[in-house]
């Protein structure tokens, strides 16, 4: 039997959800290996297998396309915030470095390579980048550990934890873009925890 039914389709994805879902997997990848300024509309939707057009269809242009598929994160800091600090204080740097590894770990790593290539270009990486350790994370577990400089604490720790990611996930050096999570936050946790509760001076 012959016919529209019968036959597969090719080409082209439709303009329907799974469209949608194709081009924010895909800006991730796009934009996690060339940044902001790198990534281009066409070369987003060739990697979805989707119409350009779509991208303007869905997102109205690459802006609404970064901000949910980048500054969107796949994760709540608030939630994983709370759950640092409902654990206590005297391990929370390596349970810190451990959770983060988990969590971007999980997600391959793409949402905070593509935020970390696109701060030089959009001020809202930025912005997401400051929220997310500054805010949500490390200025509430500072607080929370009744330290004092929280706000330097804070920046001390996004900076350990920026820079880890920065190795494992955007240059990707060997051995700690693969070493094994209890590794390195064995490693690392000690330096995070003298940054939260420990002498600054």
């Amino acid at each position: 039997m012959s016919g529209p039914e019968s036959r597969k389709r090719r080409g082209r994805r439709p303009g329907g959800e799974d469209t949608r879902a194709a081009l924010i997997t895909a800006a991730r990848e796009v934009f996690a290996e060339s940044g902001y300024d790198g990534a281009t509309v066409r070369g987003i939707a060739q990697r979805a297998g989707v119409d350009p057009a779509m991208v303007n269809h869905w997102f109205g242009g690459k802006e609404g396309l970064f901000g949910e598929a980048v500054l969107q994160l796949p994760f709540n800091p608030k939630t994983i915030a709370d759950e640092l600090a409902s654990g206590g204080i005297d391990d929370i740097g390596k349970r810190a470095v451990t959770r983060f590894l988990t969590v971007w770990d999980s997600a391959g790593g793409g949402v905070f390579a593509a935020l970390v290539r696109s701060v030089t270009a959009h001020e809202q990486a930025i912005h997401a980048l400051r929220d997310l350790f500054l805010r949500h994370l490390f200025g509430r577990l500072a607080k929370k550990a009744g330290a004092d400089d929280i706000e330097l604490r804070a920046t001390l720790c996004a900076s350990q934890i920026i820079g880890l990611g920065m190795v494992r996930y955007v240059a990707q050096f060997e051995p700690l873009a693969s070493a094994d999570i209890p590794r390195v936050a064995a490693a690392i946790g000690p330096t995070l925890q003298r940054y939260i509760t420990g002498p600054l001076d």
